[in-house]
């Protein structure tokens, strides 16, 4: 019986050395914080200023063909906002001076629209002019209308080969875009023509 209560205390013994208490402090090793690698952090900067320097490059001019569309499209949009502008106030019927408001604000849109791209591309179309048409204030409807028509068929062929033919992306857009108010105005135009005949 003593040979198995020594033995017994020997096996609870040998137990209680391998068992590692609960809160015994971690191996320093274990709390040690690696260093950040100086490789890992390099790459994505290295990456980052790569994308900046590509987002900050200018970019490239419009073609010859281009700033020639826009230098037109500016002339032509400036006409059809003072011709607007006449007919609103000259005009003798309802359909001109509807037409001639609509002209105005339309066009004044489009303006806008294409000084600010040309701004972003340095090109200058402040010093842009339109060639103003004279008009007969006794026959002042059908006049303009006709010119309204005239104007809009040629504007629409222009607006329709940049948007195609264009190189300058934004270019195109806008030629795109505006292209669809031109039509609308072109049916519109060619309406009251239908009426004065």
């Amino acid at each position: 019986m003593i040979a198995i209560a020594c033995a017994g205390l020997c096996f609870s013994g040998s137990v209680c050395a391998q068992t590692t208490p609960s809160d015994a402090p971690a191996s320093p090793s274990a709390n040690k914080k690696e260093a950040p690698d100086a490789g890992s952090t390099a790459a994505p900067q290295s990456r980052a200023a790569s994308s900046s320097a590509k987002a900050s490059s200018p970019a490239p001019a419009p073609s010859a063909k281009d700033k020639s569309f826009m230098h037109e499209a500016a002339k032509g949009g400036m006409m059809e906002v003072e011709m607007g502008h006449m007919a609103a106030k000259q005009g003798k019927s309802d359909d001109v001076r509807t037409i001639g408001k609509r002209m105005v604000s339309d066009h004044t849109k489009a303006n806008n629209e294409l000084m600010a791209i040309a701004k972003t591309k340095g090109v200058d179309l402040s010093k842009d002019k339109p060639k103003m048409q004279k008009m007969n204030d006794a026959d002042f409807d059908k006049e303009y209308i006709n010119a309204m028509v005239k104007d809009h068929e040629k504007d629409l062929a222009a607006f329709q080969a940049e948007a195609k033919n264009g190189s300058d992306p934004e270019v195109k857009e806008f030629a795109s875009k505006t292209s669809e108010v031109i039509k609308k105005h072109l049916a519109m135009v060619k309406e009251a023509q239908g009426k004065m005949k």
